[in-house]
């Protein structure tokens, strides 16, 4: 836990062989799956608009996923800890392809809900068990810095899925099916390190908002990652299609937002190593305002839009690294499960809530308000951050 004054208690150590190896495993598959994702959002809203739906919409569709995860991952700890966590992750994998893999074999957009909700059940599955994974095997006084590192291969995971888009193109089932194949791959470091996941402890029964009470930071800059992370995936093509960008062009914005996570999550972990994580997260939220406020005057200059959702994109995704970080110093490790799978649920809470309103904003005041919404969200995670932080962390 971190001391008051910022430093961490202990001289940071070097990270055992059989940590390094079981993180590698754990970081793996959910970066493989992080492709298949960061493919798959665009992917669909692109096609969602050439059937005809509106911003408002596809928001909504993008939204089940949100009620998807909350409605199961509270169930996984138990299920996990039923079956083994390796066993549950090549199980999630499989639905998950499968899943995907149908999409553009429906024919109408109303079986495009329930499929997206058990395509998103499967999602929420990986990430819980992947994170928790991570979390239980990095060292305390190294877990800024760890949980930079998975952050940035995550990253990278993301900004290769709209690439893929530019190279197999958003129409018939090849883009479909390439994810289907990512996801599938994502199991074999599983299948190679199964021997070395961990096993799921007995927990002390905290509901969701037991979690909330123990560390409001974390679960708050999960609920605004969610929120602005999903929305910007999924409606910022649609911003950049209302820019002027063709289908592709608009899909490509999207990999500078995760490239600029690739580039900060590691310097931004190391600092929450050394630096208070609850300053962290409120510097990089109120940085995330005012990016949000450039937006409309940078829109119009494709090298200055490029260079701020660069940036931007990088420090808003601190916001999870620094949040997992700060989960792991204040949760009990036999409460670490249930409360890596609050986190997730939180995330999930605000990928239910931030598509619909970015979509919202972009339909009720074309084109910027897609900029607006964003500026909203980030405020108002500032906001509850400093308020919560205040009165110091919780036990």
């Amino acid at each position: 836990m971190s001391r008051p004054d910022g430093l961490q208690q202990n001289q940071p150590r070097g990270i055992r062989s059989e940590e390094v190896a079981a993180i590698a495993a754990a970081v793996t598959c959910v970066t493989v799956v992080g492709i298949g994702l960061s493919l798959s959002i665009p992917l669909l809203s692109i096609e969602m608009e050439r059937r005809g739906a509106s911003s408002t919409l596809i928001g909504l569709n993008t939204a089940v996923a949100g009620i998807a995860s909350i409605c199961t991952v509270p169930f996984v700890p138990r299920l996990a800890a039923r079956i083994g966590v390796a066993p549950l992750l090549g199980l999630a994998l499989v639905v998950g392809a499968v899943s995907l893999a149908l999409f553009p074999l429906l024919p109408g957009l109303a079986l495009w809900f329930p499929l997206r909700f058990v395509f998103s059940m499967t999602l929420g599955a990986l990430f819980v068990l992947s994170e928790y994974w991570i979390n239980a095997a990095a060292p305390p006084e190294r877990r800024g810095l760890v949980m930079g590192i998975y952050a940035t291969v995550l990253a990278a995971g993301f900004a290769v899925g709209p690439l893929l888009l530019a190279l197999v193109g958003t129409e018939g089932p090849a883009p479909y099916a390439t994810g289907a194949v990512l996801m599938l791959a994502g199991g074999l470091p599983i299948l190679l390190a199964r021997g070395l996941s961990p096993t799921i402890e007995t927990g002390s029964g905290r509901g969701i908002l037991g979690y909330v009470r123990l560390a409001p930071g974390a679960l708050a800059a999960a609920l605004a990652y969610g929120a602005v992370e999903t929305g910007i995936f999924a409606i910022l093509p649609l911003y950049g299609l209302r820019l002027g960008y063709d289908a592709q062009g608009a899909a490509g914005l999207v990999s500078l937002i995760a490239l600029g996570n690739v580039l900060f999550q590691i310097p931004f972990g190391w600092l929450a190593d050394r630096l208070d994580r609850g300053a962290v997260l409120l510097g990089a939220g109120l940085a995330g305002a005012a990016g949000s406020a450039l937006i409309p005057f940078a829109a119009g200059n494709p090298v200055a839009f490029g260079l701020l959702l660069l940036v931007w994109g990088g420090i808003a995704g601190t916001l999870y690294t620094v949040g997992l970080a700060m989960l792991g110093d204040r949760t009990p490790a036999n409460d670490l499960a249930g409360a890596n799978a609050a986190f997730v649920v939180l995330y999930n809470v605000g990928l239910m809530l931030g598509p619909p309103v970015i979509g919202g904003g972009l339909d009720l005041v074309p084109p910027h308000g897609f900029a607006l919404a964003l500026l909203a969200l980030f405020l108002a995670f500032a906001g509850w951050l400093a308020a919560t932080e205040r009165s110091g962390p919780r036990s």
